[in-house]
């Protein structure tokens, strides 16, 4: 009797969460499941970013270059090597293994400081795309619970299951929208924050590359 009353009580407005839940059917398990992997990722790459962001030391990059001009390259490493900017690791590296490939050391130093960026990245994507496909199923699963009701023949039932059967289209609907709507704005955030990151590095590899053709032509000319 409880059971049957939730989809009147749905349509007057009058459900609570866990009314919600029960009337969103079997396809509510596997969202809150989706939900769940959303929202911890996020969180972990949120404070990923705190982090990240705590540690930025740009002062000390700017002094590391100042010291490749100078082609006091010690100077430049030993200031790296007390930062934990992520550029500054990419210097000190780049610096470290310059006698054998600068660019590709500094290329493989950038992969790695920038693939932190982008973990957990795709698992984000793929939550953010099951909702509201999962939503969908739901929506289709409740249609055809409600075109089945419309055959039978005791009317009571039969409107019973109609309702249910739209209550659970309706909420399965709603909820992977809500799910792919909040993942969305920390998705964006995080893909910007990836991005403004791999600018700051291709920024560091240009001044590097400058800076150093630039010392090597000051040296030759004297």
């Amino acid at each position: 009797m409880i059971i049957q009353s939730l989809p009147l009580a749905f349509l007057l407005g009058d459900a609570t969460m866990m009314d919600l839940f029960i009337m969103g059917e079997w396809i509510m398990w596997p969202m809150i499941l989706t939900s769940f992997v959303m929202i911890t990722v996020v969180i972990e790459r949120l404070l990923f970013i705190f982090r990240e962001n705590s540690s930025r030391e740009p002062e000390v990059v700017e002094k590391m270059l100042e010291a490749v001009e100078r082609r006091d390259i010690d100077s430049a490493l030993a200031l790296g090597k007390k930062s934990k900017d992520y550029i500054a690791k990419i210097l000190v590296y780049s610096l470290s293994n310059r006698e054998f490939s600068l660019s590709n050391a500094f290329i493989r130093a950038s992969g790695q400081e920038l693939t932190r960026f982008q973990q957990g990245m795709a698992t984000l994507d793929t939550c953010i795309t099951a909702a509201p496909l999962l939503g969908l199923l739901g929506t289709v699963t409740g249609m055809m619970r409600t075109f089945g009701a419309l055959g039978g023949g005791d009317v009571g039932a039969a409107a019973g299951a109609i309702t249910g059967g739209v209550a659970e289209a309706l909420i399965a609907t709603a909820m992977g929208l809500a799910v792919a709507i909040v993942g969305l704005l920390p998705f964006n955030y995080l893909n910007a924050r990836s991005e403004q990151a791999k600018q700051e590095v291709a920024d560091v590899s240009h001044a590097l590359e400058i800076l150093l053709k630039k010392s090597e032509t000051g040296s030759l000319s004297r």
